[in-house]
């Protein structure tokens, strides 16, 4: 089952915000930095889908299982997401989990998990859990427009295919990229949007009342300022 852990409460003014967006948009590492400069947690929504994937393939649970996988399958996991200072931290087996939830084999399956049902569901209410108290940042697909509907500011960030490649390249490989790989990257971008678009879990979806910012103009400290003033314009935090 999974455990929670409130070491400290945030105090009960603090506001949830949400940042959504596609592959590539930037919106985890602006969720991040944000969180850092409100004095927020950060909630990383595909760090938690990565830690039940990861979770699945260390207890050995067959792939071909996945898609009759029931919450109490779930449940028999040995999952704890724990608020530790600005940010959740994956436990499974009481270890914590970092490099491993970006491994090859996680992100090969990732997709697969976030896809069922059961899943969505089951990681649902552990998810508005941890915003009952407030002061979070939350990022994903669907944040603003299913997870937390209520939340005070909603965000959804885009930005063009070729610049999303172009950012995600650079983060997992560095500076010397070559036109194979930036075409390879940009194919795998525009097969997840639509994969994440047509889903029937969990879908990549805008909510009716976020702010839109588009971000292929703007540099990360541009988009991290955006982001900010709207916050601060829409609530005073």
């Amino acid at each position: 089952m999974v455990d929670f852990e409130f070491k400290e409460e945030k105090q009960s003014e603090a506001i949830v915000i949400t940042i959504d967006g596609p592959a590539g948009s930037g919106k985890t590492t602006t969720a991040k930095e944000l969180a850092k400069i409100l004095d927020y947690r950060h909630l990383d929504s595909g760090a938690l889908y990565r830690t039940l994937t990861f979770s699945l393939l260390s207890a050995n649970v067959p792939t071909s299982r996945w898609d009759q996988l029931e919450e109490t399958d779930l449940e028999g996991l040995k999952l704890q997401f724990i608020p530790e200072g600005d940010c959740i931290e994956m436990y499974y087996n009481q270890r914590k989990l970092s490099s491993e939830l970006r491994s090859p084999e996680v992100t090969d399956n990732v997709s697969h998990v976030s896809s069922l049902g059961v899943v969505r569901n089951w990681l649902l209410g552990t998810q508005q859990m941890l915003g009952v108290h407030g002061g979070l940042v939350a990022d994903g697909r669907d944040m603003g427009a299913a997870v937390f509907p209520e939340a005070e500011v909603k965000i959804f960030l885009t930005a063009e295919l070729e610049i999303r490649a172009r950012r995600r390249l650079l983060e997992n490989i560095g500076e010397e990229i070559s036109k194979e790989q930036f075409k390879e990257e940009m194919i795998r971008i525009e097969e997840r949007d639509l994969a994440d678009r047509s889903r029937k879990y969990s879908p990549l979806i805008r909510a009716e009342d976020s702010i839109l910012v588009d971000t292929t103009t703007l540099s990360f400290k541009d988009q991290l300022i955006a982001v900010r003033n709207i916050v601060k314009d829409l609530t005073g935090v």
